[in-house]
């Protein structure tokens, strides 16, 4: 078998899947002879450069230095890499070695038996990371992931633009942002680029208006009494609603996608919509999917919303780590190892793949606005996981899926809060 990891973006390359999948396979040696042969399933989701060329130039060293072991590579879209791997974790299975965003998805897989706990295999490198790294993938003092990127959702914006639409400075308020996007409507400029059809980009504006007004203790303590009708959460669908009510996306934003040659990112790209509202990732899927800002880009976090209980300095977002499958064979583990060494993770933050995780790894971040945000990452008050990750999934989808209503005009502010609390209940 060839030694090479072959990526792939639309459909599942391994075999095993069909026939059972999530267990890696090993066929003992003969009495004496080389270490038994390794057959690992490793699924994600970067499929946009640097990270879709660094990850296979990982895996091929590994394979390098463990003539035993071949790793199969299934790497898809974010929607598309959901929708597999709910599949497939439904079937009470899992892949070796896969993507994941810690949180109340990674909690109900533990839970249904399908994550390996890797406590005492990775002991020894846990000092290595940083706690906030850390935290999505740690449950009652035990350790199901290792995390591969951490960073914040804000606004990546086009300066020359913004100029063009008499916009010195990026608002700090969300009365000077809805102002803003008032100025590029004038100007004749697409304020924002949204991903209308795969809903998660637009949950985003709702979850940070809900920490801006209601604050992140609001959003902690809903998850405990499952009650999202209360007046702050209704609040920060209004100001979704004042926002959408602006007409400020893009045309036909209803059916776009995000990382596609006509979706939101691209939008971004090649100029034809000032902003977007994305995670750490934003500059690489750009540039990946258009022709990219230069030194256009710019970057800055959520506004302030005028007497909300939240503060700026609160940070929304999330990373991504990996995890390994209750049945994958101990190699697998020493992957997740090999792909967290400073060594090998400090090559992927200095491409502006990822944000450090690593304490120390801070220097290797080379692009500007990545610093800014890391840099705000370091000043953060307070931390709040994406909420379609960090709910339980079935709560999650419904807040991407009433956010997303909220924004078409179908759902009032009122009925997301309902819709949520209902799912959140009966999840409860």
């Amino acid at each position: 078998m060839k030694r090479s990891l072959v990526l792939i973006a639309t459909a599942v390359l391994l075999a095993g899947c069909s026939s059972g999948g999530g267990k890696g396979t090993s066929t003992a040696p003969p009495q004496g002879g080389s270490p038994a042969k390794v057959s690992l399933e490793w699924w994600h989701l970067s499929t946009a450069e640097p990270l879709k060329t660094l990850w296979a130039q990982r895996a091929k060293e590994y394979m390098a230095k463990h003539p035993n072991v071949t790793i199969k590579a299934t790497v898809l879209e974010n929607d598309a890499y959901k929708a597999k791997l709910t599949t497939i974790t439904q079937s009470g299975k899992a892949p070796d070695i896969f993507a994941t965003w810690g949180g109340g998805v990674l909690k109900q897989q533990i839970e249904a038996g399908l994550v390996k706990d890797i406590s005492a295999d990775v002991a020894g490198v846990l000092p290595t990371f940083t706690p906030a790294a850390l935290s999505a993938y740690q449950f009652d003092g035990k350790t199901y992931g290792l995390p591969t990127d951490i960073g914040m959702v804000g606004f990546w914006y086009n300066k020359k633009l913004f100029t063009t639409a008499g916009i010195t400075q990026p608002p700090a308020t969300w009365s000077a942002y809805l102002e803003d996007v008032k100025k590029l409507k004038a100007a004749g400029i697409t304020p924002i680029a949204l991903a209308g059809k795969e809903k998660w980009p637009g949950h985003y504006y709702w979850a940070y208006l809900a920490m801006r007004i209601a604050g992140l203790d609001a959003l902690k303590q809903a998850a405990t009494d499952h009650d999202f009708t209360k007046p702050d959460f209704i609040a920060a669908g209004q100001q979704v609603k004042a926002l959408a009510d602006l007409q400020p996306f893009q045309k036909g934003f209803l059916g776009a996608a995000y990382s596609t040659p006509d979706g939101q990112s691209a939008t971004v790209s090649n100029g034809k919509a000032a902003m977007e509202l994305m995670g750490q990732w934003a500059p690489a899927v750009q540039k990946d999917n258009g022709k990219g800002l230069g030194a256009d880009l710019g970057f800055f976090p959520f506004p302030a919303v005028e007497g909300g209980k939240g503060s700026i300095n609160d940070a929304f977002g999330g990373g991504g780590g990996l995890a390994v499958g209750a049945d994958a064979p101990a190699e697998a583990v020493d992957f997740v190892r090999f792909m967290t060494e400073m060594g090998n993770h400090s090559k992927a933050v200095e491409a502006g793949g990822v944000l450090p995780v690593l304490k120390g790894e801070e220097s290797a971040v080379k692009d500007p606005n990545l610093k800014q945000v890391a840099t705000l990452l370091a000043s953060a008050g307070g931390y709040q996981l994406y909420l379609d990750q960090a709910y339980p999934p079935a709560v999650g989808q419904q807040v991407n899926d009433s956010v997303a209503e909220l924004i078409a005009g179908t759902k009032t502010p009122e009925e997301v809060g309902k819709a949520i609390t209902e799912v959140a209940k009966s999840e409860g």
